[in-house]
């Protein structure tokens, strides 16, 4: 195994999707949407629930709300005269039985396709009874006839997107499987456990037969976790290594003392003594990897800052590594607000501006001495005159090779990696290894506690209408919601609905709507618009979860509250509050609501300690929260929840740990087997590292 060729055994599962029989360029374009490009892609792709539908040759002896699958003739179509208000039903025939298949809000010509008139197809779904006959609205699947001849009555169901359907999701995941190989064993037979094999434990977790199966502690789904968390504390144990001897970053606090000055506050004794062990680690001979923990509005990239500017006045450039460009946007307009005060010269780059030449001609001859940017700062294009420190914001969003790409630059560069999360030590662990940690506790002086009230969503026109009163007064207002568009499987609020409901309410100009699928320049005419313009409500999605800093924005509403973790309602909150008036936030929920939903909402009220937050979201976390733990805003892994798996966290770290001890190259049986771990999670460049030596 050389250091630039990926094994033999593991070329089936780097193949495009398209090369599965079936996969065509649409269906891929769907897969994309997911980040499933490649066949291993699919073999992360885990099931979410257990379809039980069972095959029936007729309807006779059936019972209202049975699930049950069947193969039909399509007969007829009944288009609504009023789209969108009335159903499209499709009249079919089993037999000599009539079966009615109804959908509401359905494309025709998708229902035409999916049900051709005068062909048969396998449907499957609830049965009902209205008006006397027998009906199926909305079914979970629609596949062709000939599949009844192998139909398996449990089925998994896994995480769609627009233009997947289950069917397809699961032909294209049945496929992937079929070409995963057996490989050599990479864990110890003291951590085993009694788990399955890597092989075995993939047939397991994607034929579930129980609820059972889809549980975290479920010994497949176990030794998945373990292995993705033992690739990324390898990875991490593998770059701690690199560069251990640094350089002395020395500065006079020139610098310092101006940017505070003009930004006319003291730091907190948080800040203080954050920032005095940054400047203790860059002026030290060897190389800084240390993490700045700091809660919502705890002046973290004020800190950074400080740092970057200490490093610039040694001689050095610096960079700001962050996940989005409204992020990248928000902190290039903060810094740049003091740095050009004090003669820093500040430059912006995303993949999508223009212009991008003279960015990389400042960078390379030194004439920009701090840059902001996106992944478009890890681009080979992107070289530097004399990097000297890293800054990466939000750093669980981006993998060990996007780190090291930027690293790379400079001669043993010194990084700080930021987190507005705060996170217990065990999940601290699998995000940022054996870093030092420096923690800001406080907040800037001046800030407000927020009002927390809790309300259901019967008490929608009374928030309104408080709104109005808010708004009359100049207020800016957040209005978050879970989805962008209406679901037909989940009751949720669509950001699109609320946004025209509220528009209808307050007028056009008054309320802006910005999400993940808006392009960049949109999103910044909207995001503007409220900042600066006269829009006062700004509907939106959890794309304003980080970074999103608008000073006089102080009413935060988040619509099913009860649908969103803890650490990601903590994270939605500290948008507001941010200057020295009141600030409130309004949690509106759905019913019914869970004992865990009352309980989150409960802890939100009672508190505004972001760690305890996070402990108290780590207690009520179950494997079976999906949604909540998508919006987690912890690290984010294919087959891990951090949440549930932290005595596996603490098993990888001390596997990774006694496994590079024992064998620095992994050259041993173990570690070449290990080294085939990486090359499965995309850790391919720090293979290339551990070589190269």
């Amino acid at each position: 195994m050389t250091a630039n060729t990926r094994p033999e055994i593991l070329f089936p599962l780097y193949s495009p999707l398209q090369t599965l029989a079936g996969v065509g360029p649409q269906l891929a374009k769907s897969l994309k949407r997911l980040d499933k490009e490649r066949v291993v892609d699919m073999l992360w792709h885990l099931p979410v629930g257990i379809a039980y539908f069972p095959l029936k040759t007729s309807l006779k002896g059936c019972l209202p709300g049975e699930p049950i699958a069947i193969v039909v003739d399509v007969v007829a179509y009944e288009v609504p005269t009023r789209k969108y208000t009335q159903p499209m039903k499709v009249a079919c025939e089993v037999g000599d039985t009539v079966l009615s298949i109804t959908f509401f809000k359905g494309d025709p010509k998708i229902v035409e396709s999916r049900l051709p008139v005068g062909q048969k197809r396998l449907v499957c779904g609830n049965l009902e009874r209205f008006n006397g006959y027998w009906n199926i609205a909305h079914p979970e699947r629609i596949v062709p006839a000939d599949v009844a001849t192998y139909w398996q009555d449990f089925s998994p169901v896994y995480p769609l997107t627009a233009g997947l359907f289950q069917s397809q999701a699961q032909k294209v995941t049945k496929m992937a499987l079929q070409r995963a190989p057996n490989l050599p064993e990479w864990i110890s037979p003291d951590q085993k456990e009694g788990w399955p094999t890597w092989r075995e434990a993939l047939e397991k977790v994607h034929a579930p037969k129980e609820s059972n199966d889809l549980e975290p502690l479920h010994p497949a789904r176990q030794r998945l976790a373990f292995d993705e968390l033992f690739a990324d504390q390898l990875s991490l144990g593998i770059v701690r290594r690199l560069h251990p001897l640094g350089k002395s970053i020395v500065s006079e606090g020139h610098l310092k003392d101006k940017i505070l000055k003009a930004f006319g506050h003291s730091l907190t004794p948080g800040q203080t003594q954050a920032l005095s062990e940054i400047e203790a680690d860059l002026s030290a001979p060897i190389r800084m990897v240390r993490l700045l923990q700091g809660d919502v509005g705890s002046g973290k990239t004020l800190v950074a800052l400080l740092a970057m500017a200490h490093a610039i006045e040694a001689g050095f450039q610096a960079a700001l590594l962050v996940p989005t460009e409204i992020l990248a946007s928000q902190h290039v307009r903060t810094i740049t607000a003091l740095a050009e005060q004090v003669g820093i010269e500040v430059a912006l780059l995303t993949s999508k501006q223009k212009k991008k030449a003279e960015i990389y001609e400042g960078l390379a001859s030194g004439k920009i001495q701090l840059v902001v940017g996106t992944h478009a700062l890890l681009q080979e294009a992107v070289q530097f005159a004399n990097l000297g420190l890293v800054v990466i914001d939000e750093q669980h969003r981006f993998g060990v090779e996007q780190r090291l790409n930027l690293t790379e630059k400079g001669k043993a560069v010194d990084v700080l990696v930021m987190t507005a999360t705060p996170i217990p030590r065990t999940l601290r662990l699998t995000a940022y290894g054996d870093l030092e940690v420096s923690r800001i506790p406080d907040k800037p002086q001046g800030r407000k506690p927020i009002g927390t009230r809790v309300l259901g969503l019967k008490h929608l026109n009374e928030v309104c209408e408080g709104l109005k009163r808010m708004m009359d007064k100049g207020q800016k207002i957040y209005w978050v919601c879970p989805l962008v568009e209406e679901s037909e499987t989940l009751d949720l609020a669509a950001a699109t609905d609320r946004y025209d409901h509220l528009k209808a309410m307050f007028g056009d100009d008054k309320v802006g709507l910005v999400h993940g699928r808006l392009k960049s320049d949109e999103k910044e005419a909207v995001m503007v618009a409220f900042k600066d313009g006269p829009s006062q409500i700004l509907v939106a999605t959890t794309v304003i979860e980080v970074g999103v800093d608008v000073r006089d924005a102080n009413v935060m509403v988040i619509e099913h509250a009860e649908r969103f973790g803890l650490s990601q309602l903590h994270q939605l909150r500290g948008r507001v509050g941010r200057g020295d008036q009141e600030a409130h936030c309004l949690l509106l929920y759905g019913y019914p609501i869970s004992e865990i939903g009352k309980r989150r909402l409960q802890v939100m009220r009672e508190t505004e300690d972001g760690f305890r937050i996070a402990e108290e979201d780590l207690a009520l976390r179950g494997g079976g929260d999906i949604l909540g733990t998508k919006q987690s805003g912890l690290p984010s892994y294919k087959l891990a929840d951090p949440l549930t798996c932290g005595h596996l966290l603490e098993k990888a770290y001390n596997a990774a740990k006694t496994l590079l001890k024992n064998d620095p190259k992994l050259e041993s049986p173990q570690g070449q087997a290990a080294r085939l771990l990486l090359y499965l999670f995309g850790q391919e460049k720090v293979i290339h590292t551990l070589n190269s030596g």
